[in-house]
């Protein structure tokens, strides 16, 4: 089938809806950004968990665990570096 180039086919669930590509995008942002904050919410409630596991096994807190992720800018300009 052919579809308008301004339209998007979208699937949801079992259906497959037609909308504006203007409003997908937005929707995959949207989504994006809701799921980088429900890893980011996890990542910091694991570090938690494992720190209170080494506490109550009494080892020592493990070295570089609280390190972040880099973003996908820093990982561009990291690239770049090393690219000369």
């Amino acid at each position: 089938p052919s579809f308008p180039a301004e339209k998007a086919v979208v699937c949801f669930g079992n259906m497959f809806i037609e909308l504006p590509k203007a409003k997908t995008r937005e929707m995959l942002r949207q989504d994006q950004e809701e799921l980088d904050e429900e890893i980011n919410k996890l990542r910091k409630e694991l570090r938690v968990k494992v720190n209170r596991l080494y506490e109550a096994q009494g080892k020592p807190e493990l070295k570089g665990f609280n390190l972040n992720p880099m973003s996908a800018e820093e990982m561009k300009l990291i690239n770049r570096i090393l690219e000369g």
